[in-house]
């Protein structure tokens, strides 16, 4: 490939209500990709954009620098079909691609005949079943006993076709199959694409919490075609919107405000607003890996909401509610909270709101969720420390967030009362 230019939204112009940061005009040093032309705000970012032009489509390239664990995240349209790309990333003759029933019968075939193409690789297949409920060490028993049977030796690839279950379970498993095996993700939601595929956390649920078991194993490139979403359902769609809304709550107040001024175009998948949607979405996660890969600190910023979201998903049973929707709750009651210690002004948690309802997410728990039951199941959540529960909650102006068990306890149950009472 060749580069033809470095801009924050190759091939296009700029999205109207969000000017160039003054970061992504500052020129960087030059990578083994190319050009690093761009950092993606005011604060200093080391996940560089690039911009490739294919035959057809322009190519987005975020690269997750991580030194010899580097890999790059390929954004554009019809990538699944460029299998001399996918296969570049693939070491040794054999590769498993994991995916699920709902994923099979649109891209199997594609993924299948991209790896294959030209000879020399063997291409195996597992189909698992769907759904949240599934992501079990008992379902994943099929992946390693697939690659037992077909004898993959420590070259082979392991190959995620799917939204975050199928990544997360694919990845783990290339974790720990013969201890450690290669990996690609290739995300078909835009939950997937916009968060679980980037940044190496993979894992499996046990029933006392969500992804309590598992490991960091980062891919070796992250292969998102957006001509997959065109087959996503509209619930499972928004429920991605829920974590592109989370960035610019947290860290890119120029990303939400392009949001407010964008969602009816993003709602309706218009091609330009998906993919920069997708692409900042992206950078935005990439530099808080590069800074903290293990979640030490200002990686856990990024699951604002998650700790009031994960504790409804496992309140109500995995899968009666999709991962986004529980986070867009989550995220509501973390701003609520936040307002109630005085951190925020009224105007975040009112703008929150409003974004969440045009992206047709919910923002009120579920009826049967208690006080007690948020209490009991936070008490495990993994950022707890020494018995002390630690939330991601926002502090100064939009964009701003904090990662602290530092706060007033009854502020806690404040917001726990008035969202389990506005339920009834």
């Amino acid at each position: 490939m060749q580069v033809v230019s470095a801009v924050p939204y190759p091939g296009r112009v700029l999205p109207p209500h969000l000017p160039c940061p003054a970061a992504f005009r500052r020129g960087g040093g030059a990578t083994t990709l190319g050009l690093c032309h761009a950092t993606l705000n005011a604060r200093g970012t080391t996940a560089a954009v690039f911009a490739f032009r294919a035959a057809a489509e322009p190519i987005t390239v975020v690269s997750v620098d991580l030194g010899d664990r580097s890999y790059p995240i390929y954004i554009g349209a019809g990538l699944l079909d460029n299998g001399a790309l996918l296969r570049k990333h693939v070491p040794g003759v054999t590769a498993l691609i994991v995916t699920n029933e709902t994923i099979a019968p649109f891209y199997l075939e594609r993924a299948v005949a991209a790896l294959a193409d030209g000879g020399g690789i063997r291409v195996e297949v597992v189909v698992l079943p769907d759904g949240e409920e599934y992501k079990t060490m008992e379902v994943l028993m099929t992946v390693f006993n697939k690659a037992l049977d077909a004898k993959l030796d420590r070259q082979t690839t392991f190959v995620a076709l799917g939204g975050g279950v199928i990544g997360d379970m694919t990845g783990y498993a290339a974790a720990s199959y013969q201890r450690g095996v290669h990996f690609i993700q290739i995300p078909t939601t835009v939950m997937a694409m916009v968060d679980s595929s980037v940044g190496g956390k993979t894992g499996v649920n046990h029933p006392a919490g969500k992804n309590m078991i598992g490991a960091f194993y980062q891919p070796r490139c992250v292969l998102i075609d957006t001509d997959t979403l065109k087959t996503l359902p509209d619930r499972e769609f928004a429920s991605g919107v829920a974590e592109i809304v989370k960035y610019g709550l947290i860290r890119d107040a120029d990303f939400f405000e392009w949001q407010e001024a964008n969602v009816d175009k993003l709602i309706l998948r218009e091609d330009d607003a998906l993919v920069y949607a997708i692409e900042r979405s992206c950078a935005n996660k990439a530099e808080v890996v590069v800074l903290d890969e293990k979640e030490g600190g200002v990686r856990a910023t990024l699951n604002l909401g998650h700790t009031f979201g994960h504790a409804i998903e496992t309140g109500i049973g995995y899968g009666e509610w999709l991962h986004g929707e529980a986070v867009s709750v989550g995220m509501v009651m973390a701003v609520d909270m936040s307002e109630r210690l005085g951190w925020v002004d009224s105007s975040i948690k009112e703008r929150t709101i409003a974004l969440l309802n045009k992206c047709k997410l919910p923002v009120v728990v579920p009826k049967c969720m208690t006080v007690q039951t948020f209490h009991d199941l936070m008490a495990v959540d993994k950022k707890a420390a020494n018995g002390k529960l630690r939330l991601i909650l926002l502090r100064g102006e939009l964009g701003e967030c904090v990662f602290t068990g530092d706060f007033d306890q009854d502020k806690l149950s404040e917001t726990l009362e008035a969202f389990v009472g506005e339920s009834r």
